[in-house]
């Protein structure tokens, strides 16, 4: 059997198929797009992004799901109104022992201070009294670069609490993480927090009512929490801010002590243009003060609401997971829905992050999953138009650009577990050869003879594909082509209109072919004369071979037909100008449109009749 011409390019597009639609368009794109994201993962690339989204789930969720810090906060804040009464920062430290002194009569749970004692002074002794009277306070403590902690002056250090007040700010410099221990020492928070806890057991010396379970838990040195990630819950200033008092105002009793009784309070500079500034992710423009990096620290302790995050190796099983399901996703889909489901999975993905952000304190990572599911959408459209472009390089040389896009459209239907599924339909059959082509060749030699008969094939082809047929083979100088696959066409219009393409494109070919003899005359080679033979049948079209190498071809007794009528060309010389002869199938289908001239009857195979041959004369007006 004559192995078709376009099928030889199409012999490895079974195997192709298989590797590819089953395999290349899941597994290719999604190992692609898993590599990516996890090398630009590990190199850092998301960072930036995932830092940006963080920012942006805090802000969303804040405006649709307002919440406030806790009240069990204040912050005296050491403003503009205080440095213009008592002068430039740093106070002197008798300012601080008439702060503890005014603080006496509104009894608050505990006193931080976010300010380093580190020089002495001779207002120290009294400031240490103080304190001492107090019994709560705790003093900032924080290592130097040369490692040595910088703590408080000795008569401070013996009388209080310390805690570290030490904070690192992302890229960005936004704080989103704070160490709860650093070299054991627990943080000023966390060691207030200690006070607090201390204060509220004395409470339940003098009143036996209080429940014990008020005391707050809290991460110990041995635990394996010893850094956490910051809740940003509101912003820090403003409405929903943590409440603020000047220093001078409370000094100066303009502040009613009763709003301080029983509060944690934080003692730090909020004066603008200091040397402690502290971005937030609501707060990232005009940075707020540092003071309130403690008090946001207090306030997730107090409420156990620190954010819950991935740990780093469950975020490549988390990129792993995205990819193969937006692979999935997206695979199957034309490309307006694979556009919008794209635009709707990130969103899907946000939303989903602000879900758990609201309502369980946890924080999934936004830009590298939304990357990635832009990446496999990227990923499957590439290797989608890459398996096309191949595709349609196959299939290019031998049927028309239409046609080569209506079977990658409709690819999935012609086939079928990666093989070109067999299919009976009806089809048109044309059938032409070289009159003499053996007494030609024997004339050229071997490298003249192939570009003439390639100028002559090529020339036919484009004929052919010019009225949507498909070369289907060449056989030396022959050249077999068919019209209505690889798609069945049922309906008696489709089948018809296959017919009246068929003769169209003959009626071309030998128009072409006048106009070929022209230019081979003036290079001095010999014209070409061709018999065509056109008829309408039943084939059977599918894959044909074993597993390691299969072609798909046409079979069915259309193409002897065909063949035979063609051969008959040699012998009808009157009336036949085109020298194309049909059959009276064939000619039931196009005599609207063309004129013709019976031949003679033919004993068809399977048939008992004779059948009537026509040759076309001319077409229609």
């Amino acid at each position: 059997m004559i192995i078709p011409e376009w099928r030889k390019s199409l012999r490895d597009i079974p195997k192709y198929l298989r590797s590819s639609i089953l395999e290349h368009h899941l597994l290719f794109p999604g190992i692609l797009t898993t590599l990516l994201s996890l090398g630009l993962w590990q190199i850092g690339a998301w960072q930036p992004l995932e830092l940006l989204g963080f920012n942006l789930l805090f802000n969303v969720r804040h405006s649709l799901a307002p919440n406030n810090w806790d009240s069990r906060l204040a912050v005296i804040g050491i403003d503009d109104a205080t440095l213009s009464q008592y002068g430039e920062f740093p106070l002197t430290r008798d300012r601080y022992t008439q702060l503890l002194t005014t603080l006496e009569a509104a009894s608050p749970a505990a006193i931080g201070f976010d300010i380093l004692f580190i020089e002495p002074s001779h207002h120290d002794a009294e400031l240490a009294e103080a304190m001492e009277i107090n019994g709560q306070v705790v003093l900032a403590i924080a290592p130097s670069l040369q490692q040595q902690t910088l703590r408080p002056v000795p008569v401070l250090d013996r009388v209080t609490s310390k805690g570290h007040i030490v904070s690192n700010a992302d890229l960005d410099g936004v704080t989103r993480q704070f160490a709860l221990y650093i070299d054991q020492v627990p943080s000023l928070g966390l060691t207030l927090l200690q006070a607090y806890n201390h204060s509220l057991q004395y409470t339940f010396t003098l009143d036996t009512t209080t429940s014990k379970q008020s005391l707050i838990p809290l991460p110990s040195l041995q635990s394996e929490v010893t850094t956490a990630w910051i809740n940003w819950v509101a912003p820090t200033q403003g409405k929903q801010g943590i409440p603020t008092y000047s220093l001078a105002d409370v000094i100066q009793r303009k502040v009613d002590t009763a709003k301080l009784k029983n509060k944690i309070l934080l003692v730090g500079l909020t004066a603008t243009g200091t040397h402690d500034p502290l971005k937030t992710p609501f707060e990232q423009i005009s940075p707020t003060f540092g003071v309130y990096l403690h008090a946001a620290v207090i306030d997730n302790l107090l409420n156990q609401r620190f954010l819950q995050c991935l740990p780093r190796r469950f975020e490549v099983w988390l990129l792993f997971i995205v990819v193969i399901s937006s692979t999935l996703i997206l695979t199957p889909l034309k490309f307006p829905q694979r556009l919008f489901i794209l635009g709707l999975l990130p969103i899907l993905w946000f939303g989903i992050s602000l879900l758990a952000l609201t309502r369980f304190n946890f924080w999934l990572p936004t830009s590298a999953p939304i990357g990635t599911i832009i990446l496999s959408g990227l990923s499957v459209q590439w290797q989608e138009q890459k398996e096309k472009q191949q595709l349609m390089n196959l299939f290019a040389r031998h049927v028309s650009q239409e046609t080569a896009t209506l079977i990658w459209q409709h690819r999935n239907e012609i086939f079928q577990n990666g093989q070109l599924d067999a299919k009976e339909m009806v089809a048109t059959v044309l059938f032409t050869d070289i009159r003499k082509f053996t007494t030609i060749s024997e004339g050229m030699k071997p490298r003249e003879l192939l570009d003439w008969l390639n100028s002559y094939l090529g020339a036919m082809a484009e004929c052919i594909q010019q009225h949507h047929g498909v070369v289907d083979k060449y056989i030396g100088d022959a050249i077999m082509a068919v019209f209505g696959i690889p798609f069945p066409h049922i309906l008696p219009g489709e089948i018809q209109e296959d017919a009246i393409k068929a003769v169209s494109a003959a009626i071309a070919m030998q128009e072409r072919l006048v106009l070929l003899n022209k230019e081979l005359t003036q290079q001095g080679k010999p014209t070409i004369s061709i018999g065509i033979g056109i008829h309408t049948g039943l084939v059977v079209a599918g894959s044909i071979g074993g597993s390691q190498r299969l072609n798909y071809s046409v079979l069915g007794d259309a193409v002897n037909i065909a063949a035979r009528l063609e051969q008959l060309n040699k012998n009808v010389k009157e009336e036949n100008p085109y020298n194309i002869l049909v059959s009276e199938t064939t000619y039931q289908l196009i005599k609207q449109h063309f004129s013709t001239q019976k031949v003679q009857q033919m004993q068809l195979r399977g048939r008992q009749k004779l059948t009537m041959i026509y040759s076309i004369t001319s077409r229609n007006a």
